[in-house]
């Protein structure tokens, strides 16, 4: 879902200076949420704004969401701190911002390394369907992502599929086998606040139908060595993962939120010739991972 802010609420937050954050650990601290939420509550349509949000992410058939920020982007251009607390307060109110990894301590940057994996995410090729951090007793509860810079070249459109939509069309024999703790994938050290490492772990968490996380990445069936049932239960979820996707281009300012627990995502390969294109220029996103709360608001 494509949501636009009203030229009224754009022009309140052009205007705004929130204050810089604050961390607790590797997460975003109370203290700042709470003053952030203060300060845009009595923005005009700030609450109505989040509303929307919180219903594409939440509804029956939603799961995730487009923020159009570019508006914001353009305007505070030359003040990258201040367009990304806005943002950051846009995602607290969702869940609670955090960072996994030491390196950065809240926005990840993800650029475009020419000599880089292909399929990674800072590749410059197909990067599959995925969720983040796969192989974490813990993973974000949703993983987000703040278009900087698309590629100039015209591709690298992000793609979205309803993981449990996919799962619903396999055979039952299928589904069984992505139950079993027989999937594995990926490193995992020197990381913040998602819990032990999960090795081996099942596709399916026994969670029930449309429920839980799809614990899948398409990069297990070429990295990871699995038998064959497993790995023919796997390539058919990944096939299904794809006739069902969706597909759009991120424009600057544009902030993707998507539920983990619902879809996957990944991205097409970026246009040829990027070893032509200034690494200044090339396409640029920021991460942001959320962890869900237990209560429904910040109040105490």
């Amino acid at each position: 879902m494509l949501i636009d802010l009203s030229s009224e609420l754009e022009a309140a937050l052009i205007g705004l200076s929130l204050p810089a954050w604050e961390l607790d650990g590797s997460f975003l601290a109370r203290t700042t949420m709470m003053r952030y939420r203060t300060e845009l509550m009595v923005t005009p349509q700030f609450q109505e704004t989040v509303a929307t949000l919180r219903h594409a992410l939440t509804a029956e058939n939603g799961g995730y969401a487009v923020l159009r920020l570019g508006n914001l982007f353009t305007a505070l251009g030359n003040d990258d701190d201040r367009f990304l607390r806005v943002s950051a307060a846009f995602a607290a109110e969702i869940a609670t911002p955090f960072s996994p990894f030491p390196r950065w301590p809240l926005w990840k940057d993800i650029g475009v390394k020419i000599g880089k994996d292909p399929g990674k995410s800072s590749g410059i090729g197909y990067n599959a369907f995925h969720m983040d951090l796969v192989n974490a007793g813990l993973p974000p509860d949703y993983t987000t992502l703040l278009c900087v810079r698309p590629d100039p070249l015209g591709g690298g459109p992000s793609i979205l599929s309803d993981a449990h939509a996919a799962v619903a069309r396999l055979s039952e024999e299928s589904r069984a086998l992505l139950a079993e703790s027989a999937y594995h994938y990926g490193t995992f050290f020197d990381l913040f606040g998602v819990g032990e490492e999960y090795k081996p772990f099942p596709i399916l968490d026994g969670s029930g139908p449309g429920r839980g996380f799809v614990r899948f990445t398409a990069k297990m069936l070429e990295r990871s060595q699995l038998g064959r049932a497993h790995a023919n239960a796997a390539r058919e979820l990944a096939e299904e993962l794809v006739k069902g996707q969706v597909s759009f281009m991120l424009m600057p300012g544009d902030y993707l939120i998507v539920d983990q627990r619902r879809f996957l995502h990944g991205r097409e390969a970026l246009r040829s010739g990027q070893e032509t294109v200034p690494e200044s220029d090339r396409r640029l996103l920021l991460q942001l991972f959320l962890r869900a709360r237990s209560d429904e608001s910040l109040a105490a």
